[in-house]
């Protein structure tokens, strides 16, 4: 039997080796979006467009309804007791601070790893297994500015676009309560009561953190593509692994970013 010594030697050095694989690609990823357009190289703008469908346009459903689901639920839970101390009014500013710094960025980006961080992997696992990815080598095209490039700038893009939307789901949310509650407030006077409620250090943190959430969600779903190994159960495998290991780091930024936005006060 292997030591547990042993095991977490390997398991320290598959991580560091992870982390590394994935810093080398984000450079590369980094180099072919922003810099090498500059010199001579063109951007695949009717992919990237067609990644903006993907990953933006057509999730708006879901995370609106996901958002004001949960817009709506906090200001029961938190109506449930403010009420006890005669707060109930403070629901308002919850909400709103809660959707735009934390739970809008943070439930979009888990509602984008379901969809397009898993897509991403099973597209570019599919290629690796298929050698299609080699066939695009041989063609003298670069697998990172063709297949990653497109996908990171959609999701620079429409990350913040999609966090700016479930907020405004989740106030929606947070006004049907006050609509329907004792507090009996109409939507403009709720709206009103919530642009009293934020600064605008709420709502950019919220986008800052979006930002870092597709660049976490693009660069592990395709790094887990391009390293699939297995044939058809290996892209499965590497499909799972995106979204496990995308949660958790999304969840990590989303804590280091709020530490930090804590510090700076």
């Amino acid at each position: 039997m292997t030591s547990p010594l042993a095991i977490l030697g390997n398991r320290t050095v598959r991580f560091f080796g992870y982390i590394g694989g994935v810093a080398r690609q984000s450079m590369s990823g980094v180099y072919w979006t922003f810099i090498a357009p500059f010199r001579g190289s063109k951007l695949r703008f009717r992919a990237t467009i067609h990644q903006m469908v993907l990953v933006g346009y057509e999730a708006i459903p879901v995370v609106c309804l996901i958002s004001f689901s949960i817009g709506l639920i906090m200001a029961f839970q938190g109506a449930y007791e403010m009420r006890k101390v005669g707060a109930t009014r403070y629901v308002i500013d919850l909400v709103a601070v809660s959707m735009t710094r934390e739970l809008g960025p943070l439930m979009t980006a888990i509602i984008v790893i379901g969809r397009s961080g898993s897509a991403f992997a099973a597209e570019i696992g599919t290629m690796k297994v298929s050698e299609e990815l080699d066939a695009l080598t041989t063609m003298g095209l670069n697998a990172i500015h063709f297949l990653l490039s497109p996908k990171l700038l959609a999701m620079l893009i429409m990350m913040p676009c999609l966090a700016t939307i479930a907020d405004m789901a989740g106030v929606l949310g947070g006004a049907t309560f006050a609509f329907a509650s004792d507090l009996h407030l109409g939507l403009g006077q709720y709206l009103q009561a919530t642009g009293e409620a934020l600064i605008g250090r709420d709502i950019i943190t919220g986008l800052i953190k979006s930002v870092m959430f597709g660049i976490v969600i693009t660069q592990i779903g395709c790094y887990e593509g391009f390293t699939v190994s297995g044939g058809p159960e290996g892209v499965g495998r590497s499909t799972t692994d995106s979204v496990v290991t995308s949660i958790f780091m999304v969840v990590l930024v989303d804590m280091v970013f709020t530490a930090l936005f804590y510090i700076i006060g």
